[in-house]
């Protein structure tokens, strides 16, 4: 039978820093049959993106070509529908008038009433009727990247190409909208090709997952057949053991992968022994705000803390009643779906944003400012262009350390960089950077400070999951040398489970509370591969999603 979509010798090159043209497809073969949902995962950087607008017909191919039932494609067409990462719509237009101007474009011979009948049609589609005289900006990211898909659908493609359209998206939206295009697939019999960066998406909709490996060029090193039965449902393919085993197969696959790719980090002395300069104070760490007779029993003590923002309608408490005490070296994770306070939380502790009641203390000291005793990660590194690598991390070294010699600031500087494994490109500016790397800068800087409380906010969010899985490995190797007590926010399971020993699980919003406390029993040192075949894993994995699954709305037990 012959595939609905061919690619043969696929190859595709760019020009290099240096000026010599750089392989980012080379010789990529893969065969999609008619009603297939293949899933494309791989490292940033290894063409996915490239492989889509390829198939799109977006660009030229320096060899190779893209067949589409036997026939090559030489450019765009309406059998295939493309839904990128950014969601691209006309800001003036309602959801209405994007989805029109695509069916304008394409059904130019049909009747208006026809027309009309096509843009409703794919609007209902993705659920957004009610919506569908909003403007862009009136809607969320999730109802957006719905847009784009009733957008591309409208064309009655052949086959759907899905780059990475969720990857922005915090857990609940991104869920949803896997469950619409589970939806899509089933109701329309679509052929969908998705590139996506997270292995439990492509479990969760595909037929087939391709890995596409740099070796160079990008190329399909291997598939894997994801027999597992449909419907599939998130909680309960945990107790899977045909989609665990898979599960762990591929995770060990690309585990391989990323170590061959990245090789060791390079080692480093033991950093310089530098004082840092701190703020002294005197005053008492819990004030009249926290609740009587509360003594300080932790390095971090959070006690009633509530978060209250005036709005038109009165006042909204989006955090209520948060109450949180971390040992000093300790590490742990707050997850949560968006909008439930979990960014907000990390502003007070990091003294960015003042709590409306309640109190917190470091150390003995009340958190009632920002510092360098608190060094935040954010999800961007917000790395200042104009400074190499190593210009970015001696900014905060050169505040913190004034009074130690030039000499040995530059060594400080160097080891820290050197620990995340950018021994080679101290030199580089950002954008000269991949954004891992730029992140590992950040992740440099921060440790550097040698703070009291290290904060990280979804820190590696806008990543891969290839790249998200080394930078924890960094985070944790880095953590484990400083044993700095550090807090981080995420919405993803796992890297709440690797990275920490309690999982804070927050209800959702707003009046957002703690609605448990779970405990990893987990030995450390951690990585994906060791984790993925522990007994103990899958259980806390599951105990997490489904807390997610309910929304946040009942309280989890604590473990």
């Amino acid at each position: 039978m012959t595939p609905v979509l061919s690619l043969r010798g696929l190859t595709k090159t760019y020009p290099g820093p240096d000026g010599e043209p750089a392989a980012v497809l080379a010789g990529l073969d893969l065969d999609v049959a008619e009603g297939e949902f293949v899933a494309v995962i791989g490292f940033s950087g290894s063409g996915k993106t490239t492989l889509v607008s390829a198939i799109a017909g977006l660009i030229d191919l320096d060899g190779g070509e893209v067949l589409v039932r036997g026939e090559p494609c030489t450019g765009p067409g309406a059998d295939r529908g493309v839904v990128f990462q950014s969601y691209s719509l006309m800001p003036w237009l309602t959801v209405e008038g994007n989805v029109r101007l695509a069916v304008d474009s394409v059904h130019k011979g049909a009747g208006r009433a026809e027309r009309e009948g096509m843009v409703a049609g794919a609007i209902g589609l993705v659920g957004l009727t009610a919506a569908k005289d909003r403007k862009p900006a009136q809607l969320s990211g999730g109802m957006r990247q719905r847009v784009a898909v009733a957008r591309a659908l409208v064309a009655k493609p052949e086959i759907l190409l899905l780059d990475e359209p969720l990857s922005a998206l915090d857990a609940l939206t991104r869920a949803r909208l896997q469950d619409e295009i589970e939806r899509i697939r089933r109701q329309e019999e679509r052929t969908i090709v998705l590139v996506t960066n997270s292995v439990d998406e492509a479990l969760l909709l595909a037929d087939r997952v391709a890995v596409l490996e740099p070796s160079p060029g990008g190329w399909i090193g291997h598939t894997f057949e994801v027999d597992v039965p449909r419907p599939r449902e998130r909680v309960a393919l945990n107790h899977d053991p045909a989609y665990q085993a898979l599960r762990n197969e591929i995770v060990a696959y690309l585990s391989e992968l990323e170590q061959a790719r990245a090789g060791a980090a390079t080692g480093a002395d033991a950093a310089p022994a530098l004082a840092p300069l701190r703020r002294s104070r005197s005053t008492t760490a819990l004030t009249a705000a926290a609740p009587a007779a509360a003594p300080v029993r932790s390095f971090l003590d959070v006690r009633g803390v509530s978060k209250v923002y005036p709005t038109p309608d009165g006042p909204l408490t989006v955090v209520a009643a948060f109450d949180l005490q971390v040992a000093r070296g300790e590490f742990v994770s707050i997850i949560g779906h968006s909008g439930c306070g979990k960014s907000t939380v990390l502003a007070m502790l990091a003294g960015l944003n003042d709590a409306t009641t309640g109190a917190i203390a470091l150390d003995g000291q009340p958190v009632d400012a920002a510092g360098p005793d608190k060094a935040v990660v954010f999800q961007a590194p917000s790395l200042l262009p104009w400074l190499t690598a190593r210009g970015n991390v001696a900014l905060g070294v050169d505040r913190v350390y004034p009074g130690a010699p030039a000499a040995e600031r530059r060594a400080l500087v160097e080891h820290h960089l050197e620990r995340v494994g950018l021994a080679d490109a101290m030199d580089k500016r950002p954008a000269e950077l991949s954004n891992g790397m730029r992140q590992r800068v950040g992740l440099a800087r921060a440790f550097a400070l040698s703070p009291k409380l290290l904060l990280l906010d979804e820190p590696f969010g806008m990543l891969d999951t290839l790249t998200r899985w080394d930078l924890q490995d960094v985070l944790l190797d880095v953590w484990s040398r400083s044993e700095v007590t550090a807090v981080c926010v995420t919405h993803d399971v796992d890297e709440a489970i690797v990275l920490a020993d309690r999982v804070v699980m927050m209800t959702d919003g707003p009046r957002a509370r703690i609605g448990g406390i779970l405990d990893i029993d987990l030995e450390r040192p951690r990585d994906h591969r060791s984790l993925v075949g522990h007994p103990r894993f899958y259980a806390y994995r599951e105990q997490l999603l489904a807390f997610l699954a309910s929304g946040g709305e009942q309280v989890a037990a604590t473990a």
